[in-house]
């Protein structure tokens, strides 16, 4: 069984996953430079919460949870 915050943890990574997947879509879809401006913005803060909740996980990892 898993605890409860790790779910929420791997929910995080998922939805960041999704939230790339948007920003390449739109991206490859846009029709302005504002869109590619709004995209990029997506990008980045997804990959860095993948980041932040890889480490978190990484954390609870070495904590035996």
């Amino acid at each position: 069984m898993t605890r409860r915050c790790d779910d929420n943890i791997q929910r995080t990574i998922l939805l960041a996953q999704e939230m790339i997947r948007l920003a390449d879509r739109g991206d490859s879809d846009r029709e302005d430079v504002g869109c590619g401006v709004l995209y990029g913005i997506l990008r980045d803060s997804a990959y860095k919460l993948w980041r932040m909740a890889e480490e978190e996980k990484k954390r609870h990892q070495a904590k035996g949870w």
